[in-house]
């Protein structure tokens, strides 16, 4: 996994993309690419998911391409089929983190409690998805877990937007954070390509700076 999370380190954030039609993805993934965000988490929660992995994967494999929503083997096995590099779920399954580790597929599982961080650590976890992180204490919560777990680093997912993602990055234990305002599923409805465009260059523009 070391690979795939040094590139999620050097990006910073992670945009979490909900596909409502295949029409958005090939103009999305062009975005992504245009501007130097090429990391896409296409969330399992639409039919088009799994078809939008395939798209990406055969199409711009210059994409780091995460499957995320993941809840169980079938749907790991079948995003990494479809041509999925890493898996993030949104909870702690620990029979779907078995699965991924006994086929060599990199997963980020989701934790918010430190009992599940000492699972994660028994897996030979290193880097977990703290989900949902605003609801779950935010950047306090972070702070205080990660003293006593200072092997473990995080992907913060949930309630992050412009005004809260550097406070997050700020925290060494950080790795990057999830965040869905760049790929606002309306935009791309509405074919507004250009204001994702935007939205996507000032994210990138707004963490750059920050090396926590």
């Amino acid at each position: 996994m070391t690979n795939n999370v040094q590139v999620l380190e050097a990006y910073k954030v992670v945009p979490v993309i909900q596909i409502s039609s295949l029409d958005q993805v090939r103009p999305l993934a062009e975005q992504l690419i245009t501007n130097d965000l090429p990391v896409a988490e296409i969330t399992l929660r639409t039919k088009p998911s799994l078809t939008s992995l395939e798209v990406i994967a055969k199409e711009f494999p210059e994409i780091l391409l995460i499957a995320g929503t993941v809840l169980n083997n079938q749907q790991a096995h079948s995003a990494s089929n479809a041509g999925a590099s890493m898996i993030v779920s949104p909870g702690f399954n620990p029979q779907t983190i078995r699965f991924c580790l006994d086929n060599g597929l990199d997963i980020i599982p989701g934790a918010m409690t430190p009992g599940e961080m000492e699972q994660a650590l028994d897996f030979g976890l290193k880097t977990i998805k703290f989900f949902p992180a605003e609801a779950a204490g935010g950047t306090k919560m972070l702070k205080a877990v990660s003293a006593p777990y200072k092997e473990l680093r995080f992907m913060p997912t949930g309630g992050i937007h412009p005004a809260n993602v550097n406070d997050y990055l700020a925290l060494s234990s950080v790795v990057c954070c999830g965040g869905s305002w760049m790929v606002d599923p309306k935009l791309m409805a509405g074919n507004d390509w250009p204001e994702v465009g935007r939205l996507i260059r000032h994210a990138r523009t707004l963490t750059s700076n920050n090396s926590n």
